[in-house]
């Protein structure tokens, strides 16, 4: 009798250990599944740009025709997360905390180039491109970017990309002066990515004599011969600020280079009107070529 109550004593000692045992690990066992799901929800940590685009319509190479290139302006252009048209071109990179718009050859372009955009375009006034600001009343864009991805040419080299611009225009008057269809001018500034180094190219006078009139017509103007920024930025982030003052235009990367423009050419420059462009105006019409730029921070003021 006595060895029967011993064998049920160890029965009952070892069901016991047993079961405190499978309690252990099961506690273990939810202890280390909360942690993944708390180490999961890191990951999948969602980040938004802090870009304010009310200020800004946007183009991309969608639509029909040269010329056909659709745009979407303010307020319309502020839900480009969820506008069908616009996120296979304009969208949020959620992980890098980023708007990146992507761009490749098409047969939707604005009226007045070959190539195709994914481009913002200023607008002082939201929905209405007729006003602009001079380089009298003045104006800084400061830009945190990077360029995500390049095709190459036959050659090897990447394709270019013009990233920001300043673009001019005609007045209304001025226009009606020279008998032009259209309100362009040509663009004061253009900052490209090429080969994964900044260059900027500028306007200048054809004929330094040229009248008042003359000089509002495209043709007095030409490229100057460039200028290229030391520093390589590959597809790393960069910063690039530009500020105009009268008579005056001065391009910075990441605080350390500058380009400074200070000669006759930005002073007859005041008689155009302007406005800032920022994105991707991809630069060739190679069958499969693609660029994709990423905007992490953009802001402009006057």
């Amino acid at each position: 009798m006595l060895k029967i109550r011993r064998e049920i004593l160890v029965c009952i000692v070892i069901l016991f250990l047993s079961v405190n045992a499978i309690s252990q690990n099961q506690r273990s066992s939810v202890t280390e599944s909360d942690l993944k799901i708390k180490k999961s929800r890191k990951k999948k940590k969602v980040k938004l740009p802090n870009i304010d685009l009310s200020n800004w319509k946007v183009t991309i190479p969608e639509g029909k025709r040269k010329g056909g290139a659709i745009s979407v302006e303010p307020p319309a252009i502020l839900n480009y997360a969820t506008n069908e048209t616009l996120k296979p071109y304009m969208y949020n990179d959620s992980t890098k905390g980023a708007i990146t718009f992507y761009a490749y050859p098409t047969s939707a372009t604005t009226a007045n180039t070959k190539y195709s955009r994914s481009e913002l375009r200023e607008q002082l006034v939201p929905g209405d491109d007729n006003v602009n600001w001079t380089f009298k009343q003045g104006g800084t864009l400061k830009a945190k970017l990077s360029v995500d991805d390049v095709s190459r040419d036959k050659s090897g080299k990447y394709h270019k990309v013009i990233i920001l611009q300043i673009h001019g225009r005609l007045t209304n008057e001025q226009r009606d002066l020279i008998d032009q269809k259209d309100n362009n001018a040509p663009p004061v500034l253009k900052i490209y990515w090429q080969n994964g180094k900044i260059r900027v190219k500028t306007k200048k006078l054809k004929n330094t004599e040229v009248n008042s009139i003359g000089i509002l017509h495209e043709e007095a103007w030409t490229d100057d011969e460039g200028f290229n920024f030391e520093q390589e930025v590959g597809f790393r982030k960069f910063q690039i600020e530009i500020k105009v003052t009268d008579g005056k235009l001065v391009v910075s990367l990441n605080k350390t280079e500058f380009a400074i423009y200070d000669d006759f050419n930005m002073k007859r420059w005041g008689i155009f009107e302007n406005y800032f462009k920022a994105g991707n105006y991809f630069q060739s019409r190679d069958e499969g070529s693609f660029a994709k730029v990423s905007f992490y921070e953009l802001e402009v003021e006057h």
